[in-house]
């Protein structure tokens, strides 16, 4: 008993030494807050982590293709799985810094001739133990360190599947607003092509009576022909949208899909504060994985600077062993054996030295990608900041500028009619127009999609609120 308690004790002893470098969150390496020119004022809003993307998205079609999206596809389940292997490795790894406990039991039975000449004699041997085999006393924090680098690891693959949750919802809403503006655009190419078609007809009878010449005629059929072409190219733009949401989505959905939202309905979403730059270290999973990142670094140079000193292992035993069954348990039957054993590096040819080298050269890389990886999510925010401020805008003015060029084609059709000009300006009033409608609904297009990037950038929460 004594000898277990000496060995608790140097269990507990153990570690006591880290030489892993301390874990300091680097300084901020952006500007203490964003652009006040369109940031606004930062107090107001929700958070974007408190918001869960139900409430954030208005439309039920939408919804329904996220929340497939998010239970069957793919890389999505890869991730996942990925975050199990990253859970075991841990286990396995933290699981050296206890010793390891393992029961035996054992029976024989020999027949041999101990004395020349005499009878041969029967043998029965029995014994049970306890055991600890090898356990590293870690005085230098080498497994400790490694246990922590693996616990650091598995946190960074739960903030990356974090990540592609929010990646994944960003790519569906994305793929979906664009499926949803050429829809929309299609729907006005569709009558703009029927429209025109009506006015081919109407611009051949002219031309029959001769009310009107050639040339008018011909500059009706371009107008038809542009049209026409902007279909086709519209069609296959949804065609391909729609693919890639199969993909995302991990499949066709199953029933009738509620009805969409239009575009100018999809950006009555909640009104999002920008908060500050430092909030973006605990909010965006991919900055809390670069860290964690950052802290396994840090932790394996202590794994590699303790290589260095002497490696102390301790073996013991505690059991009965007998020849007699009865007596297994009588205390003169009792063993016992305990022993340490060390191992110090003597020549090693530079490869302590080596690893070392090459765990530090890794913490230098952490630090880099994680001060990357803040600069990223500040320029990504403030380039969301900047679009929900100046898409706005644009969309508003699109809105003027289709509404006048509306009325210009509408007087360019009437002139004509009454002689005053000539088909050309209405050939040119009825481009700018459709051209127009065009811009305004790829304009709504990408002030949702803007927003949506915004949500994600800020760290957008993922709570299931229903």
């Amino acid at each position: 008993m004594r000898n277990l308690i000496a060995l608790a004790a140097a269990t507990a002893l153990a570690g006591c030494v880290n030489m892993a470098p301390k874990h300091e969150r680097p300084p901020l390496s952006t500007a203490a807050d964003y652009p006040a020119e369109f940031a606004g004022d930062v107090t107001l809003g929700q958070r974007a982590t408190e918001v869960a993307w139900r409430d954030f998205f208005a439309d039920p079609q939408l919804k329904v293709l996220i929340e497939q999206a998010i239970g069957r596809n793919r890389d999505l389940a890869v991730a996942v799985a990925q975050i199990e292997e990253a859970r075991g490795l841990y286990r396995i790894q933290d699981a050296d810094r206890l010793p390891t406990v393992g029961a035996s039991a054992d029976a024989t039975r020999s027949r041999s001739q101990l004395v020349p000449g005499t009878g041969a004699a029967t043998i029965n041997r029995y014994s049970v133990g306890v055991g600890v085999t090898s356990f590293e006393l870690d005085f230098w924090g080498r497994v400790k360190n490694l246990s922590e680098a693996a616990r650091s690891q598995y946190l960074a693959t739960e903030q990356a599947e974090r990540a592609f949750r929010l990646a994944l919802v960003r790519d569906v809403a994305s793929t979906y607003f664009s499926a949803r503006g050429a829809e929309e655009q299609i729907e006005l190419a569709e009558a703009t092509v029927t429209s025109r078609k009506e006015g081919l007809r109407i611009a051949k009878r002219r031309l029959d009576a001769g009310v009107t010449s050639a040339l008018d005629y011909r500059q009706s059929e371009t107008l038809l022909t542009q049209a026409e072409t902007q279909l086709a190219s519209l069609k296959l733009g949804k065609a391909q949208a729609d693919n890639f949401l199969a993909v995302l989505t991990g499949g066709p959905v199953a029933g009738p899909l509620p009805a969409p939202l239009p575009l100018v309905a999809q950006a009555q979403s909640p009104t999002l504060t920008a908060g500050l730059p430092s909030d973006l270290l605990v909010a965006r999973p991919d900055v809390v994985a670069a860290e964690e990142q950052l802290r396994a670094a840090r932790a394996n140079v202590g794994a590699a600077r303790a290589a260095f000193f002497p490696s102390i292992s301790l073996t013991g035993n505690l059991g009965f062993s007998s020849l007699s069954l009865d007596n297994l348990f009588s205390d003169d039957s009792m063993t016992w054996s305990f022993g340490p054993s060390i191992s110090l590096p003597i020549f090693d040819f530079g490869r302590n030295k080596g690893n070392l080298t090459v765990a530090e050269a890794r913490e230098n890389i952490a630090v880099a990608t994680y001060e990357r990886t803040v600069q990223g999510a500040f320029r990504e925010v403030a380039d969301a900041l900047a679009g929900r401020r100046y898409l706005a805008e644009q969309v508003d003015a699109q809105e003027r500028g289709t509404l006048a060029t509306r009325q210009i084609a509408d007087l360019a059709r009437k002139r004509y009619r009454e002689g005053v000009s000539t088909y050309l300006e209405v050939l040119d009033a009825e481009r700018n127009l459709f051209a127009s409608e065009q811009t305004l609904i790829e304009l709504r297009r990408a002030q949702v999609d803007n927003l949506v990037t915004l949500y994600v950038a800020l760290g957008g929460g993922l709570v299931e609120s229903r």
